[in-house]
């Protein structure tokens, strides 16, 4: 299982929001770059980038920043937030980025997400991000009618194979992750999962490992920035 450090791009600099709230923010370097390099120096496989203003304004706002860090790190990135057309996927994939993740447009424009899925195939991911088990879209400042079930299993539809799960309610507050939302996306379909929000402890990963096979990452950030664990501590969890 991946342990995939989480990059959170606003205003240019690194930053951490409290259940995605923007007026709740931490931020944890001026130089998203240096802190790419850094998580690639202590030894993670991939990195999550988050492009915070993008996922506010539905366009990318990012982009230098997200091309210098492909441009300097050498591991797989994904790239979400703001991701909204055909056009900011081919961006995102000029920039060196991996593998691009569709949030709010896997709901408001189901079509070309499933066309995207069709012509990408693995660099296409969905993010599922959960409020009480409705999917939340715009960067996550509004709820949609699609819940997380009926989303996941579209998208599997559309061959779409790997998710991002997060619960926002947990997100930025080290309760840990949200095994009974897990659960019913394993229990629902047969997609591949990478678990985002809440984690703040060896036990919280330890608490992933029975679901090694079908849940292929997690995503940490605050509790890595506040150094409440360290990567290398981390990724040993699963070696």
């Amino acid at each position: 299982m991946l342990v995939i450090p989480a990059i959170d791009m606003r205003r240019g600099r690194c930053v951490r929001l409290y259940q995605g709230d923007p007026g709740r923010e931490t931020v944890y370097g001026d130089n998203p770059v240096e802190v790419a390099r850094q998580w690639e120096q202590l030894g993670a496989k991939m990195l999550h980038l988050v492009d915070l203003d993008g996922a506010f304004t539905g366009l990318t706002q990012n982009s230098k920043i997200i091309a210098s860090i492909g441009e300097e790190v050498h591991v797989p990135l994904q790239l979400g937030g703001g991701i909204r057309s055909r056009e900011a996927v081919e961006k995102a994939y000029s920039a060196g980025i991996s593998r691009v993740i569709l949030g709010t447009l896997a709901i408001e424009q189901p079509d070309l997400a499933q066309e995207l899925a069709r012509d990408y195939g693995d660099g296409i991911l969905v993010g599922i991000d959960a409020r009480e088990g409705m999917a939340a879209v715009k960067g996550w400042t509004e709820s949609s009618r699609t819940g997380i079930v009926e989303l996941a299993s579209r998208i599997e539809q559309w061959g779409v194979k790997e998710i991002i799960y997060t619960d926002i309610q947990r997100d930025g507050t080290l309760k840990g992750p949200n095994l009974a939302g897990l659960e019913i996306l394993l229990d629902n379909t047969g997609l591949q999962i990478i678990m985002s929000g809440g984690i703040s402890s060896l036990d919280d990963l330890a608490s992933l490992k029975p679901y090694t096979g079908r849940v292929k990452g997690v995503i940490i950030g605050k509790a890595l920035y506040t150094n409440q664990l360290t990567l290398p501590d981390a990724m040993s969890v699963f070696n």
